[in-house]
């Protein structure tokens, strides 16, 4: 159904007096059906009314737009009408001629008799067709409130928009009035819009509960639809089974961004500490560069990196990046965690599983700020089984059942972003990763070897590794990123979240040096000058050609053809610290057993993925900032991911079954360990 209303990346920002600047709203992202009953909560200064404001066309946006029916928003109008909680009635006038007023000055072309038949049809609609002569001030709450609502839809809006009307009543007032509105707005067919704090109100009368994070920069922390059957009372709805998960829904965001708010807090209370500790160690000022020591391991991911060093990204920011070099990501976490680097080049999903404490390590607060590089991976399979007749997932599926003998794979690293696209690849073609499947964790430079002495069966790595792989004739791919999640997160810049606090400004050089190399590592005409700057000694060596120079079939014997897949370094949103990239990763953990999912989800999140050191980095880089899209995405099985409902997907996957859920306590910062770095 196409929508009525559609907010479109829309940002508020209000000026000051001091001359600086207020961003309220943030890339709000939002479509609205006729008919529709969406309720906006969140903490008091999360943007509620703001946003009700823009829809009402009361104010403009300063970036993006609101269209209804296709139309720009630019100003208020008749097909909007706000109920505000203070009712907005003129105290000297009746009941019957404060609702005149909206008719006679919208229905200008319809005769006395008509505006006449209106005015007296809605007040038999709010029930007051007993107090129509009487002012306001011989007028209850509830009733007034419902002046106002007889007045607003005495026009036949297309959108009513309700701003706290119940917020100044009792509660049997409320009640009754609750199920009043229900009734007015089904009968009417209106499409609602309501600000409430009441999470009981928001349910009872919504379709959809838009939760905003906390301001200033308020977004859409998370949407949660309201599954119950229409037309609804109050003593039914809290008696069904699904009520209380709902509620439990709503009042955990709450919680989570009232945690979230402290957090915050206690962040830029310990950045200030540093800040000054800083100063009083160094002086106000400091000719000399800052220092970054950067973990990474070899391949195609660390492009941008190697190119950024060449060309002096970051010399241009007083940066000195000391790039060190690793053979097995286990020993690049554990100097990552001992505070022997700043930052590292990781796996997707290492700042996750660091912050969580998987693989029995202790939890360790880790941030994202950027994402590195995307797709790139391949599975390959010894050449012997091309001659079993394995060429896709469902004849491995019938090989594995007919030998009964587990498929032994390598893996770099438990947990990896590889480690879950194969699962979800074999899970797709039947296999059960967990019992026909042998994990054998191998540094990524023993791959190959560990195929020669048959140590492995097949392995997941990047097209250098994969590649080396089948020119040797040793292996052909079975399976690459465009038959699992093409466009998926592979690499990301991970740090401690207290370091990131103490030290934004080299944080964030590195990251803008990063992204500016990431753009050129996309250009197809700097690619012979990759490919030298690679096949250095210091990165790749002059193996690396074969990975960059050639399209390649996968030595299956199809047509040749660059069907294995470059990393994607810049383009389309490259970058992006995406949270609901990081729900899917979630998702996976909980379907493999290796966590509950996350009740407190949004929190985890949102203190991992950080889209505002991303979008000042690409600001920092010339680029434009543009907003995380948090719309449903589907990876190549057809199943869409929607971040709001994670857990009816993770039903509808095989071997997804029931999660375990649960609230997961978040490590602390610990600040003060990491204020500054050593000497």
């Amino acid at each position: 159904m196409a929508a009525l209303l559609t907010i479109d990346n829309v940002t508020q920002v209000f000026p000051l007096a001091t001359g600086d600047h207020y961003t309220a709203l943030k890339d709000i992202d939002l479509e609205i059906i006729e008919g529709e009953f969406v309720s906006l909560i969140g903490h008091s200064g999360c943007g509620k009314s703001t946003l009700l404001n823009l829809l009402a066309g009361l104010a403009q946006a300063s970036q993006g737009g609101i269209l209804m029916n296709g139309r720009q928003i630019t100003d208020p109008g008749p097909d909007r009408m706000v109920v505000f909680q203070n009712y907005s009635l003129l105290p000297w006038q009746s009941v019957r001629q404060n609702i005149a007023l909206a008719v006679d000055a919208v229905m200008t072309k319809a005769s006395r008799e008509e505006r006449s038949a209106v005015v007296e049809a809605n007040i038999k609609l709010v029930g007051l067709s007993q107090a129509a002569d009487k002012r306001p001030d011989e007028l209850s709450g509830g009733m007034k409130q419902r002046v106002a609502i007889a007045r607003a839809l005495s026009i036949r809006p297309k959108l009513l928009l309700l701003d706290e009307p119940f917020g100044a009543l009792d509660a049997l007032t409320r009640g009754n009035l609750q199920q009043q509105l229900m009734q007015i707005c089904q009968e009417s067919g209106v499409t609602t819009v309501m600000v409430t704090h009441d999470v009981d109100e928001a349910l009872l009368l919504s379709d959809r509960v838009v939760m905003l994070t906390n301001g200033p920069e308020a977004g859409i922390g998370q949407i949660l639809k309201v599954p119950l059957a229409r037309p609804r009372q109050r003593l039914e709805v809290m008696e069904n089974p699904d009520y209380y998960g709902l509620r439990a829904e709503l009042i955990g965001f709450l919680q989570q961004q009232r945690r979230l708010r402290q957090h915050k807090g206690d962040v830029k209370g310990s950045q200030a500490a540093a800040a000054a500790s800083s100063r009083s160690r160094r002086g106000p000022t400091s000719a000399e560069p800052a220092t970054i020591r950067l973990g990474y391991l070899p391949g195609l991911d660390i492009a941008p990196l190697a190119l950024a060093l060449d060309r002096g990204f970051f010399r241009e920011q007083n940066l000195n990046v000391v790039p060190v070099v690793f053979s097995r990501w286990q020993q690049l976490e554990e100097r990552l965690r001992a505070g022997e680097l700043d930052a590292a080049i990781t796996s997707a999903t290492a700042p996750l599983a660091l912050t969580l404490g998987l693989q029995g390590k202790p939890a360790w607060p880790a941030i994202t700020p950027m994402t590195v590089t995307r797709n790139g991976n391949a599975l390959c399979l010894a050449r012997r089984y091309l001659g079993l007749g394995v060429g896709n997932g469902q004849q491995l599926a019938a090989l594995l059942q007919a030998q009964r003998a587990p498929l032994r794979l390598a893996i770099g690293q438990k947990g990896s972003m590889q480690e879950l696209l194969l699962r979800h690849w074999l899970a797709g073609a039947g296999i059960d990763p967990d019992r026909q499947v042998s994990w054998i964790t191998l540094s990524p430079l023993a791959m190959q070897s560990a195929l020669v002495s048959e140590e492995v069966d097949g392995f997941i790595a990047g097209r250098y590794r994969v590649a080396q792989a089948v020119e040797a004739g040793l292996a052909y791919g079975l399976a690459t990123d465009l038959e699992i999640w093409s466009g998926h997160p592979e690499k990301v810049v991970t740090c401690h979240e207290g370091w990131a606090t103490s030290q934004p400004e080299r944080l964030l050089a590195l990251c803008a040096g990063l992204m500016r190399a990431g753009q050129l590592c996309d250009d197809g005409g700097q690619r012979d000058r990759l490919v030298g700057l690679l096949s250095r000694p210091q990165w790749l060596g002059a193996k690396s050609a074969l990975a960059l120079e050639r399209q390649f079939d996968l030595g299956n014997g199809e047509p040749a053809g660059d069907r294995l897949p470059l990393n994607r370094y810049h383009s389309d949103r490259a970058h992006s610290a995406n949270p609901a990239e990081g729900c899917w990763i979630l998702s996976q953990f909980s379907r493999w057993g290796w966590s509950p999912f996350p009740s407190n989800r949004v929190e985890l999140l949102s203190r991992v993925y950080r889209s505002d050191l991303c979008s000042a980095a690409l600001e920092r880089a010339g680029f434009p900032a543009l907003p995380t899209e948090r719309k449903p995405f589907a990876l190549a099985d057809g199943l869409r991911f929607d971040q709001d409902n994670p857990l009816a997907y993770l039903q509808a996957l095989p071997f997804g079954g029931q999660p375990r859920v649960a609230n997961l306590p978040l490590p602390e910062s610990a600040l003060g360990d990491r204020s500054l770095p050593p000497s």
